[in-house]
């Protein structure tokens, strides 16, 4: 008659992968994060410590990344500044303390003022302010001014920019 054939019921190719070591999976893991936006080595370092990662794994995944060019802090700091001064325009004093929070050393935070220079930090400003300027140009003058000063300050821009972006409008 008819025999029924004993079938497998998992195929070879669902045999077990090897296990990735912490190393491999964190390595990964960290790859992946950086796959959405460059980060500083902090930013990398905190995540790792959020993730209650032993501080020698942490060493090496670093390490890694640093090799793999992954991780490069005066990179990060020009993508930063680039993505500050296009897409949401700031001011210098606001990329630096951003820069600081993320962990970036002083002496590369200096090198800001290399990269941006007062005239760049003008045009920046005034192209901060156009959005505003169509949305409060129905203000009485003193209180337009008063709020344009107040959002161009917590953008970071220095009185004296401020200054001449607003003398430029009136």
């Amino acid at each position: 008659g008819n025999k029924l054939k004993a079938v497998n019921p998992c195929p070879k190719s669902w045999a077990k992968k090897p296990r990735m070591s912490d190393f491999e999976k964190w390595l990964n893991k960290s790859l992946k994060l950086l796959s959405f936006r460059p980060r500083s080595k902090k930013e990398i370092l905190s995540w790792l410590e959020r993730k209650k990662i032993l501080p020698t794994l942490q060493k090496q995944i670093i390490s890694k990344l640093e090799e793999l060019n992954f991780l490069n802090d005066e990179e990060f700091v020009k993508w930063w500044i680039e993505q500050r001064t296009i897409f949401r325009p700031m001011g210098r004093r606001r990329i630096e303390m951003e820069l600081k929070q993320k962990g970036i050393s002083g002496e590369l935070v200096e090198s800001i003022k290399y990269q941006v220079s007062s005239k760049d930090e003008i045009e920046f400003a005034r192209k901060a302010a156009e959005k505003k300027i169509r949305l409060w140009q129905n203000l009485p003058p003193d209180k337009f001014r008063q709020k344009l000063t107040g959002f161009l300050a917590r953008r970071g821009f220095s009185w004296e920019t401020i200054k001449d972006v607003i003398k430029e409008i009136d």
